[in-house]
């Protein structure tokens, strides 16, 4: 393997562990004794050094650790210079690399240079000139990578304008997004209704190879069994009544390009099974036509449902899961990421002022002071409102209250949802006669767990059903089942 010398070797060990250090230089040569002269002269100014003595070791140490700069020879055994500076070529390696040969040859030159090379040097070397070359080479590479930091800021910047935040939370999600982004892998989304999932579906596909294509956004929940085949992959002229003009579904509107599936979880399993289908042989079928159609796209999905309890319930496809959760990235609520309200809050002020072409806004610290322990059950989208009421009930331009949806507190503080699906489990039945106890049914108590949990959450179902252990699907059933429907839709008041 390579040598490293003894009097640096504590330099390199902590280099890989963080540590500020000396910039260390990788000799590649197969002349042991040109190795040990070029190592005493770069470490006499004032660089660490690592020595390999052919072009497979030279690769094995770039593959195990970042170097600053590579003194590379050309005539190597098992790898020469020019097949190494391929492989660093092939896998984007950007430390500059200094080539040596024992005579100038102007062809070979060329290709150093073609391939990538800082410099060409001939032995026997001038130390002064290596020693110039040398600094020269480090501070363009430093250049070079303040500017692709400063771009990858701009970019940042750019993709994830709408999303506000600097909370640790947002900042690992947003990491996991510019991850995945230049890939083309299918990424499944998972977050509460407000977390704001197709704001990363967006920055997901303008910051992938794909942004110059079309992002087509699809509501899953909207798209009946009946009216699937046409929404989804469309339909030519004549085809069924109606078919008036020829029609291009979805999957077609986003070839090339981002197709994100939206409440994914809320889909027909009928649909599904087309979905599937599509995602399997990347060919759709217009209804009416006779012929395929390849297509090109990414599928971006989202959900607020738990996948694992809509699978055991065949409420969804275990295989067309797999298919779309190539990479899952988690949305953090706002409450867990309680430290980024003010900036949301000013954000969600500011927009409503120049929307409303009105004198900016003022909103006072006390105003959010009293919601640090509020739970927001309806996350960005509902602290959002909350702002936009403040700023019409306002009394000039400072806002001194800021107040959430009215939701009744009906759990005791600090209780947990383990303690209160224990409480749920037991039936609240009447003490005293039997006649009593027999009168109160199974569904009475699974009518009153399910109020119970719902005031819990504060009017999310999506909690809810978690409190319950059931799908949310699951749990829609039993509120028509109970006549408890209007809990879909209004406020989490419950008589």
């Amino acid at each position: 393997m390579y040598v490293l010398d003894e009097d640096n070797a504590h330099l390199y060990s902590g280099r890989n562990k963080g540590v500020p250090q000396k910039k260390v230089v990788l000799i590649a040569d197969d002349d042991n004794t040109t190795r040990r002269i070029l190592s005493h002269y770069v470490q006499k100014m004032g660089y660490a050094t690592v020595e390999a003595k052919d072009g497979d070791e030279c690769i094995q140490c770039i593959s195990e650790t970042t170097f600053d700069v590579v003194l590379l020879d050309i005539n190597m055994p098992k790898k020469n210079g020019f097949e190494v500076m391929q492989h660093l070529k092939a896998h984007k390696f950007s430390m500059p690399v200094i080539m040596i040969t024992a005579s100038y040859d102007v062809p070979n030159a060329v290709t150093c240079i073609k391939l990538g090379a800082y410099e060409y040097l001939t032995k026997p070397l001038d130390i002064e000139r290596l020693e110039i070359v040398m600094r020269n080479a480090l501070a363009e590479s430093c250049l070079k990578n303040q500017v692709q930091e400063l771009q990858k800021e701009l970019k940042n910047r750019e993709l994830f304008s709408n999303i506000i935040g600097k909370s640790a939370a947002l900042k690992q999600t947003m990491e996991q997004v510019r991850q995945v982004m230049d890939t083309d892998l299918n990424v499944l989304i998972l977050g509460e209704s407000g977390t704001g999932k197709e704001l990363f579906a967006q920055a997901i596909h303008y910051g992938s190879k794909r942004k110059n294509g079309p992002f087509v956004s699809v509501n899953c929940a909207a798209i009946s069994n009946t009216l699937a085949d046409s929404i989804l992959f469309g339909h030519i002229k004549g085809s069924f009544t109606g078919a008036d003009k020829n029609h291009i579904g979805f999957f077609e509107q986003a070839d090339n390009g981002t197709l994100f599936l939206d409440e994914i979880g809320d889909m027909n399993s009928e649909v599904q099974a087309k979905i599937l289908r599509v995602l399997q042989e990347r060919k759709i079928r217009k209804v009416g036509d006779k012929s395929e159609k390849n297509i090109n796209i990414r599928i971006i999905s989202a959900t607020n449902r738990d996948f694992s309890q809509a699978i055991k319930e065949n409420l969804f496809r275990e295989d067309l899961y797999y298919r779309l959760e190539e990479f899952l990235i988690f949305i953090p609520t706002l409450r867990d990421r309680a430290e980024d309200i003010p900036l949301l809050a000013k954000y969600f002020l500011d927009e409503f002022a120049k929307a409303n072409n009105i004198e900016p806004l003022q909103l006072k610290p006390e105003a959010l002071k009293s919601l640090e322990h509020y739970q927001w059950p309806g996350n960005i989208r509902e602290l959002k409102n909350a702002v936009q009421r403040a700023a019409v009930t306002r009394k000039g331009n400072t806002i001194e209250t800021l107040r959430a949806a009215s939701v009744p507190d009906s759990t005791p503080a600090g209780i947990s949802e383990k303690k209160l699906l224990e409480t749920l489990t037991e039936p609240n039945v009447p003490t005293g006669k039997s006649d009593d106890m027999n009168s109160y049914s199974l569904e009475a108590h699974e009518r009153d767990a399910i109020i119970t949990a719902y005031r819990a959450s504060r009017g999310n179902l999506t909690k809810t059903a978690r409190i319950l252990g059931i799908g949310r699907a699951t749990l829609y059933r039993k509120l028509d089942k109970f006549g408890l429907e209007h809990l879909k839709t209004s406020s989490p008041f419950i008589q």
